[in-house]
């Protein structure tokens, strides 16, 4: 820290002290970071790769999970490493720089994958509602265009309102979580943060219920077209294509809403930190699992590259 005034210091690092004093809490979560960090690493890197390698995975749908795939790269490479070598001390310290770069990493990524869900359900409902104008619908421009759209989204409604007043922090910098999450840190503000902090919960409610909001609507429409398939067998291979994707919803905007929507409340903070692990290891790990095993053209891809000793890019 450094002195700015006669009584007052500048902070230009934090100390967290989430898991201070809890060694045993921290020695388990080390070896459960480090596997679950491997296992979406593989997992996320794989289905890019097989999506990337494979000419038949290249149509939309496997567009946007390419892409859900490396969301997932960026979030956990920016939180899981940090977070392992902060189990390793009693009370880890952080850059301002550090800090606030992986506060950032963590806003764009988490709100990216919250309309990237939403985009998904959007190519679902085409697919399901309109078979047979869904190549032309979905063709390889409004693709890119979707995906270029979701993280100009993102960057406007998760990094720009943290940018959007500078941030003075003095006197205490000792953040009360596990890692530099955006909550703790406006603790620590010491100029007035009740127009930052409206601005900051307003764009995460959007960021948040927008989405969901468009994948609930998504998802009536094609609940109302599948009843209308005349064959059995076409309605429960139209549930099937929606499954992972509902599950992955579920999950994600379930912790989502719990960590940044509710009010803030000293006795919810130990569970939030607690559910801010879930999220971090679940969240990666769970999404190429659920995309890999139940679906049959990716473990078919899968297969066929590791028949061949040297795959070529086919377009």
């Amino acid at each position: 820290m450094q002195e700015v005034g006669e009584n007052e210091t500048e902070v230009t690092e934090f100390i967290l002290i989430g898991w201070s004093g809890r060694l045993k809490s921290r020695m388990v979560l080390i070896p459960v970071y480090i596997v679950s960090y491997f296992v979406a690493m593989a997992g996320n890197g794989l289905i890019v790769l097989v999506v990337i390698y494979d000419p038949r995975l290249h149509h939309p749908m496997y567009f946007f999970l390419c892409n859900l795939s490396f969301i997932d790269l960026g979030l956990i490479t920016a939180i899981i490493p940090q977070s392992i070598v902060n189990c390793l001390v009693e009370r880890p310290v952080l850059s301002l720089a550090r800090c606030f770069t992986q506060m950032y990493a963590i806003l764009l990524f988490g709100t990216t994958e919250c309309f990237f869900l939403a985009v998904m359900a959007y190519d679902r409902l085409i697919a399901i509602s309109r078979p047979l104008h869904y190549t032309f619908i979905m063709n390889r421009t409004v693709c890119i265009f979707l995906a270029a759209v979701t993280w100009v989204a993102a960057f406007m409604f998760g990094i720009v309102p943290s940018l959007a007043k500078p941030s003075r922090f003095c006197g205490n910098n000792e953040i009360d979580h596990i890692g530099c999450e955006v909550k703790s840190i406006m603790k620590l503000i010491c100029t007035d943060t009740t127009s930052r902090q409206i601005t900051m919960y307003s764009s995460s409610t959007l960021a948040l219920i927008l989405p969901l909001g468009f994948i609930l609507f998504s998802y009536m429409r094609i609940l109302q077209a599948i009843l209308k398939m005349p064959s059995e067998g076409g309605r429960m291979k139209a549930f099937s294509t929606c499954g992972s994707h509902l599950s992955v919803v579920t999950i994600y905007y379930g912790v989502a809403i719990f960590t940044y929507l509710l009010p803030p409340n000293k006795k919810m903070h130990e569970i939030e930190k607690i559910i801010s692990v879930f999220n971090t290891v679940l969240t990666p790990v769970f999404n190429p699992l659920v995309y890999t095993l139940r679906n049959q053209e990716v473990l078919g891809a899968l297969g066929r590259i590791l028949v061949q000793n040297k795959p070529g890019i086919q377009y």
